[in-house]
């Protein structure tokens, strides 16, 4: 069926990759957004009501087939849910630079994360630890090591690799450094929260950039939380960090982000794709899947 002229304004779109956010995602397909943030959580785009089934995802590269002349023929960056054909408006669009390839773009959303966490700092500096070496604790530590001593922290001694390959100091938690100025928390577990605290040095800051859905988190406050006068703080990529937002709209920010993708040591995040026909069966296993970094899903030529 012909679908017609995109609205007057819109770009018609066909898909080309788009990324699964893996934390995220698995919270919206097992249904537990908890009610109270539904309307915050909802992505642009979005189709259907949670708890689930809803048409999801915010990490689209397409191809502009119609709409303005001057980015017909363009591929460009959407907040858009996986879908093959689509019609966003132009605003809602940034043109992919030529330099970045269309799987290393999708990388945006999360590398806008890992931006807004830095930006909620302030000055990144010292002795900095990153718990939780996913592709938004990579981002946040490969970001923060621009100005700080920065040590990644996971369980998994494959990620040492991934971290060398990033620039990146690596540490299993048995061997993490403590008296840390600073710990970003993005393990998504309580485990990694706990072992967030006990790396802080006197009067330092968790930033928590993990959502547990509506899983409780087990934070243990008993111990030297309060004597070592310690702050948690939560860092959300749905509003710009304070000390920016005089200067940076959500456009603004996630167009920084897709500049930040032009670095080709990224490519080693983005781990495996599946065909978009595939998704309805194969779905759950990739969401469960604790060791693949950013999965792509691949849209027919």
């Amino acid at each position: 069926m012909d679908p017609g002229d995109p609205p007057d304004g819109a770009l018609r779109v066909r898909a080309l990759v788009s990324g699964i956010s893996r934390g995220t995602e698995r919270i919206v397909f097992q249904g537990r957004v908890p009610a109270s943030e539904h309307q915050r959580m909802r992505c642009p785009f979005q189709e259907g009501a949670f708890p689930w089934p809803v048409k999801y995802g915010y990490a689209m590269v397409g191809l502009v087939e119609a709409g303005p002349v001057a980015l017909v023929g363009r591929r460009i960056f959407s907040l858009h849910p996986h879908q093959s054909l689509f019609d966003v408006p132009a605003d809602a669009a940034l043109p992919v630079p030529d330099a970045i390839p269309s799987a290393r773009a999708v990388l945006a959303p999360q590398m806008e994360t890992a931006l807004n966490a830095c930006w909620d700092v302030g000055q990144v500096e010292g002795r900095v630890a990153v718990v939780g070496a996913g592709v938004i604790g990579l981002l946040t530590a490969w970001l923060a090591a621009r100005t700080a001593e920065v040590t990644i922290v996971d369980p998994n001694p494959a990620r040492a690799v991934i971290a060398s390959q990033l620039g990146l100091k690596f540490a299993l938690p048995e061997a993490a450094p403590t008296d840390c100025a600073l710990v970003f928390h993005a393990s998504g577990t309580s485990d990694g929260l706990n072992l967030a605290l006990d790396l802080c040095a006197f009067e330092a800051k968790v930033i928590e950039l993990s959502w547990f859905g509506d899983a409780p988190a087990n934070v243990l406050l008993g111990g030297a939380f309060h004597s070592r006068r310690l702050t948690l703080q939560a860092s959300q990529v749905g509003s710009v960090a304070p000390a920016r937002r005089a200067d940076y709209d959500h456009r603004r920010r996630l167009a920084e982000a897709l500049s930040l993708c032009a670095d080709p040591r990224l490519d080693i995040l983005v781990q495996a794709s599946t065909p978009f026909a595939e998704m309805p069966s194969r779905m759950g296993a990739i969401l469960a899947d604790p060791d693949t970094l950013c999965h792509l899903i691949r849209y027919p030529e």
